[in-house]
């Protein structure tokens, strides 16, 4: 049952079905109630119109073989009196229920004596509220019950209806209506409905399928795609992008947005390896190289070179280490870091660096701000002539860390690539004094997981300029300038 329905087509497809069933049954069941209760009404109401014309001729004092009444042959009649003994009868009418008088035999006739006596008794016997003579008791009540009437027995609507006869007392006539237009209807109506609801519930099956089935065809094309993508690990590779303007439209696009986004970061991961290999392999190559030497001829080995080479790859695993560890995610600590006195910190030591810092806290890694810094300073000091000016200021919410050089500064069009990994603007520079190129890269990515920016521009001077912008902390917005 489970694979059967393992499918949104299915499900769908079985949820609809099962709706529109539970609809058509509670709607066809207050169908057929409505239309047996109106039917069996409208009996009610001519059985009632027959009582009320048998008790006007009583209250006529017409005589119990001369009512008309009782000649009605699809309409049984009987007259009880108080007591519940039978008067009168249809013609016809062989057995009877439902009227509380099971009696078909009229009682034989009384004496005109015995009937004064009895209707003195009575009379004598009535509430001071009864009906006065001749009077018809408004409304009626109803049962239902049956009649054989020629050996027919068939289902009727019973009205009772009490009248106060001059001479025979209180008597209460039953009159009964079939009810067999109201099962011939009913039982017509639910014929209908067992054949028409199955052949409905078939065609919103059927319907229901076929628009899921189509409404559910982009996704099934978007699922082969994948799996192909999956299957070639081609990430150049794109879903089809249906026409509509639906979920499954917004679904596709989506899709075709994270692939784009997996493919750069694949080829990104691709360039990175790529790169670090090449950077690894000449410090190994010549650290290598200077030991072979050395063990063949100690008397040549170059120490001081050897551990440059050294102190090269320790801070190339350093680099990217730190990558590593951004790429995965990693976020700075909440602590408070004055960004004046980092500046001091990191300008120490270093000739022809100027520090203008006013007071701004932000909220982070102090060691990986550091690093910022020093990687800004080293940038600077490699393209610098003669002066370096580190700024810190307030500008609204945030906190403005400006590193100015006065060397040639960067070409507009190269002042995004300097901000990726291995790349070097001037290609005649060696990698000993130009380094890996993952300093700048690595700044930008410290500045964007403490929710800053890190641009290139130009300096008053002429030289490069690059910004960095940290949200101050909250405490620091108000805090004055030393």
């Amino acid at each position: 049952m489970s694979r059967l329905f393992g499918s949104v087509r299915s499900r769908a497809t079985l949820g609809a079905t099962l709706v529109v069933a539970v609809a058509l049954v509670a709607a066809g069941t207050a169908l057929l109630l409505s239309l047996r209760a109106n039917l069996t009404g409208e009996a009610g109401t001519r059985a009632e119109r027959s009582a009320q014309a048998v008790a006007s001729e009583l209250a006529a004092r017409t005589p119990l073989d001369k009512l008309s009444g009782l000649d009605a042959e699809d309409t049984p009649v009987q007259i009880v009196d108080e007591d519940g003994v039978l008067l009168a009868a249809s013609e016809d009418l062989e057995r009877i229920s439902g009227t509380g008088a099971s009696e078909v035999t009229p009682e034989p006739a009384r004496s005109d004596d015995d009937g004064d006596d009895d209707q003195d008794d009575d009379r004598d016997d009535r509430d001071d509220d009864s009906l006065g003579p001749g009077e018809i008791a408004p409304g009626a009540s109803y049962t239902n019950g049956t009649a054989t009437i020629d050996g027919d027995t068939e289902d009727y609507r019973f009205a009772a209806v009490e009248v106060e006869t001059p001479d025979r007392g209180r008597l209460t006539v039953h009159a009964g209506a079939p009810l067999a237009a109201e099962h011939s209807a009913v039982g017509t109506a639910l014929t209908a409905m067992l054949i028409g609801f199955p052949l409905l519930l078939g065609v919103v099956a059927a319907v229901t399928w076929l628009v899921t089935g189509r409404a559910l065809r982009p996704v099934e094309g978007i699922r082969r795609e994948m799996a192909a993508i999956t299957a070639s690990e081609d990430l150049r590779r794109r879903v089809p992008e249906p026409a509509t303007h639906d979920e499954i439209a917004r679904l596709a696009r989506t899709t075709n947005a994270t692939l784009a986004a997996l493919e750069t970061s694949v080829e990104r991961q691709r360039a990175f390896v790529a790169d670090a290999s090449h950077e690894l392999r000449s410090p190994i190559a010549s650290l290598r190289t200077q030991l072979e030497v050395a063990a063949a001829h100690p008397e040549l080995l170059d120490l001081e070179g050897a551990v440059e080479d050294t102190v090269r790859l320790q801070n190339l695993a350093a680099d990217l280490l730190l990558l590593a560890r951004l790429d995965a995610g990693e976020r700075p600590a909440g602590t408070r870091v004055e960004l004046a006195a980092l500046a001091r910190e990191a300008a120490e030591g270093r000739q022809g660096v100027t520090v203008e810092a006013e007071r701004a806290e932000t909220a982070g890694s102090r060691g990986q701000l550091a690093r910022v810094l020093a990687n800004l300073l080293d940038n600077a000091e490699r393209h610098a002539r003669e002066r370096i000016t580190v700024t810190v200021r307030r500008e609204g919410g945030e906190a403005v860390v400006g590193v100015a050089d006065d060397g040639e500064g960067v070409a507009e069009a190269d002042r995004e690539r300097i901000f990726e990994r291995f790349v070097r603007l001037d290609a005649a520079r060696s990698r000993d004094d130009g380094g890996a190129g993952l300093g700048l890269a690595i700044a930008r990515d410290v500045a964007v997981r403490h929710g800053g920016t890190l641009t290139a521009g130009a300096a008053p001077a002429g030289g490069a300029l690059f910004e960095l912008r940290l949200p101050l902390a909250g405490a620091d917005r108000g805090t004055p300038r030393v």
